[in-house]
C-alpha cells in the first residue's frame, strides 16, 4: 500500500477540506505550498469558475493541489471535464457517488479520494477504483454522516486496504495523534484552516470561530436527511424550530437559500449559515496555513512518542 504522501504528493499526510464558497485558489495554494494537499472547492460555483481558480492555484504554487466535486451539483458534469482537461492532481468527492466518473478521471490520470460516512461506502469506492477515502465523522462542519469519528474510522481502516484519512474532529496534534492510533494514514482538516491567514472569509466569520466554545454548533436538516452542521445562530434556531414544527424540506431550502453566501462574503454570522465542525473551541488564533500544519504534525508527533512511550512502560 502506498502512503498517503506518496498519493497526494506532499510532505504532510493532511488534506485541506473542501468548505463551499470559501476554499479557493488562495488558500489551496498556501495549504500545498506549507507541504499539504490544499483543495479547490467547486460545489455551487461554474466550470469557468473552477478553471480559473486551477489556473491562479498554478500561478502561486508548483506543488500539487486538488478540487472537491459535490456529486449532486446541477453542473457536476461540466465540473468533471475541467478537471479531466486541466489534469488536477487529486479530487475529492462528496455528496453521492463518483463510480460514474471514475474512469474518466483515473483516465486523465486524477487521483480520486471520497470523502464517507460509513463503512459501506468505503468498501464501494475502494472497488470502484479509489485511491483513498476520507472517514468523515459526524464532528465535522457542513454537510455531514451520522457516525462519530471514533466509531468511524477504525472499522473503515478495517474494512478496506487503500489508505484511509480521517476527518471530523482534527484541530490540533492531538487530534492528529488520535488519528494514526485509529489506524488512519493521515488527516482531513477544515475548521483549523478558516483561521488561516490565507482564508478568504469575511473577518467576522473568522472572529465568530475563534469566538466559539465546545457547544457552539448544532446541526439541522436532519429531518430531510441533509444533516448541516453550523454554529448556532438566528438562521440555526429558525430553521430548527421548523423541523420541529414539521416544516417540509421546501420549506428549509426556501430558508437556507443564500444564507452560506450571505455568512461568507457578506460576514452575516446570524442569518447567514456558520459552517463549523465540533472543535471549533480548539481554534484560538489566526496564523498562516503553513503554520497551521507545521504545528498540527509537531504536536502530533510529540504526543504520539509521549504515549507510545506510556503504553511500553505499562506493559513492562
Amino acid at each position: 500500500m502506498l502512503n498517503v504522501c506518496e498519493v497526494l504528493g506532499t510532505e504532510y499526510p493532511i488534506i485541506q477540506g473542501a468548505m463551499a464558497r470559501i476554499a479557493d485558489a488562495q488558500l489551496a495554494a498556501a495549504v500545498s505550498e506549507g507541504g499539504g494537499l490544499g483543495i479547490i472547492a467547486s460545489g455551487g460555483e461554474t466550470a469557468e469558475w473552477l478553471r480559473g481558480q486551477i489556473a491562479k492555484a498554478r500561478s502561486l504554487t508548483q506543488k500539487p493541489f486538488g478540487v472537491n466535486l459535490m456529486l449532486l451539483a446541477p453542473n457536476i458534469d461540466e465540473l468533471v471535464d475541467v478537471v479531466c482537461e486541466e489534469k488536477v492532481h487529486v479530487v475529492t468527492t462528496g455528496a453521492g457517488n463518483p463510480g460514474k466518473y471514475m474512469a474518466r478521471l483515473k483516465e486523465a490520470g486524477v487521483k480520486v479520494i471520497p470523502v464517507v460516512a460509513s463503512v459501506a461506502l468505503a468498501v464501494r469506492m475502494e472497488r470502484e477504483g479509489a485511491d483513498a477515502v476520507v472517514a468523515e465523522g459526524t464532528e465535522a462542519g457542513g454537510h455531514i454522516g451520522e457516525i462519530t469519528t471514533m466509531a468511524l474510522t477504525p472499522q473503515v481502516v478495517d474494512a478496506v486496504s487503500i489508505p484511509v484519512l480521517c476527518a471530523g474532529g482534527v484541530a490540533d496534534g492531538r487530534g492528529v495523534a488520535a488519528a494514526f492510533m485509529l489506524g488512519a494514514k493521515g488527516v482531513q482538516v477544515g475548521t483549523r484552516f478558516l483561521s488561516a491567514y490565507e482564508c478568504g472569509v469575511a473577518q467576522a466569520y473568522k472572529d465568530a470561530i475563534l469566538a466559539a466554545k465546545d457547544t457552539s454548533t448544532t446541526a439541522t436538516g436532519r429531518s430531510t436527511g441533509h444533516p448541516v452542521r453550523c454554529l448556532r445562530n438566528k438562521l440555526t434556531r429558525k430553521v430548527l424550530k421548523l423541523e420541529a414544527t414539521g416544516g417540509s424540506e421546501d420549506e428549509i431550502n426556501e430558508l437556507c437559500t443564500g444564507t452560506l453566501a450571505a455568512a461568507v462574503r457578506d460576514g452575516d454570522v446570524q442569518n447567514g449559515s456558520v459552517m463549523s465542525g465540533q472543535v471549533a473551541g480548539l481554534v484560538k488564533k489566526e496564523q498562516p496555513a503553513a503554520e497551521i500544519i507545521r504545528e498540527l504534525f509537531s504536536e502530533g508527533a510529540k504526543i504520539y512518542e509521549d504515549r507510545a512511550d506510556i503504553c511500553l512502560k505499562s506493559n513492562k
